[in-house]
């Protein structure tokens, strides 16, 4: 009698979530409404982090605060839905990290569409057949992905906001009985980011490589003698069993991606900026391209470089840094590095992300 008494205060108090629910619908309906009349993008990720960060400073518990990301993100995701049905184009294949991230930003409400290459996914943004793209950056064990780099040279995309969160390993399957897996699936990168944790548990047993986490989930899916490796969202996604949770080698790998859009992101007094140039072949040039940062007091936050294709012993730089371009102290930075470049290009000004989401 007391359980049923239980799920009976359950199932009002549920019932009053989603009387909330909808209130909260037609108040962002309206919000929809005032975005369209005064030409403002519908999606506005500082507003977005702004409710999120709220909600975790006021909670009281017991209900956890991932918890908290994780069901607001949807309901936000759902309202924007309403506002605007957003089409988002990431690098593909499905169960990417890459789709991961545009899960954690946008949702499952968004219209999520893999490209075939990053490129495809540029492409789709410029010729407006995706509102936003997002594309791998850096791992922070593998470095930066140069090709994405590459291809802002040519476009006139920009960088609208940032993903970052803590890449994790689990190992999944059809149920969760670790006595019954014969076999591992693992793409080559997660088998060499959990390669103690293999060395340690699964020595004598087979590890066979796939192309993609997507082909891995297939014959999962087909073999229940098989396990995935795979990041910890994949498993809720594809309906598969936690077999052995947290099983990657180093816990602090972060990975960086950026969403792409055509229009700048609106200054928010805590933003960043990311450049791409090149400097002229002279005595003293890094120098003279680091000096107008001091000279307005502006924090770098990372520089690096790479070659520049098909140019050798030439680079391109990096570089990442505290403000907006909309600021003066940044505007007349840039005007002076420019002076000493031979390619200098803005990427974008887009609010700084927290460390982890989601």
């Amino acid at each position: 009698m007391k359980l049923t008494k239980l799920r009976e205060q359950i199932d009002k108090i549920d019932e009053q979530i989603l009387d909330l629910l909808n209130a909260r619908t037609e108040v962002v309906k309206e919000v929809g409404k005032s975005k369209a009349k005064n030409s403002l993008n519908y999606y506005d990720p500082t507003r977005e982090e702004k409710i999120l960060t709220r909600l975790q400073q006021i909670n009281k518990g017991p209900f956890p605060n991932a918890s908290i990301i994780a069901v607001f993100r949807e309901i936000i995701s759902a309202s924007l839905s309403l506002e605007k049905p957003m089409k988002i184009a990431y690098l593909g294949p499905d169960a990417t990290f890459t789709h991961i991230a545009a899960l954690k930003k946008f949702g499952f409400a968004a219209s999520l569409t893999p490209m075939i290459g990053l490129k495809q996914v540029f492409s789709a943004v410029e010729r407006d057949r995706a509102d936003y793209g997002v594309v791998p950056l850096e791992n922070s064990i593998e470095g930066v992905a140069s090709h994405t780099l590459d291809l802002f040279i040519d476009s006139e995309l920009k960088i609208f906001t940032e993903i970052i969160f803590n890449i994790k390993h689990d190992l999944i399957g059809l149920h969760s009985d670790p006595a019954k897996i014969k076999k591992i699936y693992a793409h080559p990168h997660s088998i060499f980011q959990c390669s103690e944790w293999l060395r340690k548990h699964w020595s004598d047993k087979s590890i066979l490589e796939v192309s993609s986490t997507s082909q891995g989930v297939k014959l999962v899916h087909q073999d229940p003698t098989a396990a995935l490796i795979a990041e910890e969202t994949i498993g809720g996604l594809y309906q598969l069993h936690t077999v052995y949770k947290r099983i990657e080698d180093n816990t602090r790998n972060f990975a960086r991606f950026l969403v792409l859009k055509k229009n700048w992101s609106p200054p928010t007094n805590n933003d960043q900026t990311s450049i791409l140039f090149s400097m002229k072949n002279k005595v003293g040039a890094l120098s003279l391209l680091l000096q107008p940062f001091v000279n307005q007091k502006i924090n770098l936050q990372r520089i690096e470089s790479r070659p520049i294709p098909n140019r050798p012993w030439e680079s391109v730089f990096l570089v990442d840094f505290d403000g907006h371009v909309h600021e003066d102290r940044v505007t007349q930075a840039l005007e002076e590095l420019k002076t000493h470049c031979d390619f200098f290009k803005i990427l974008g000004s887009y609010p700084k992300s927290k460390l982890s989401i989601g």
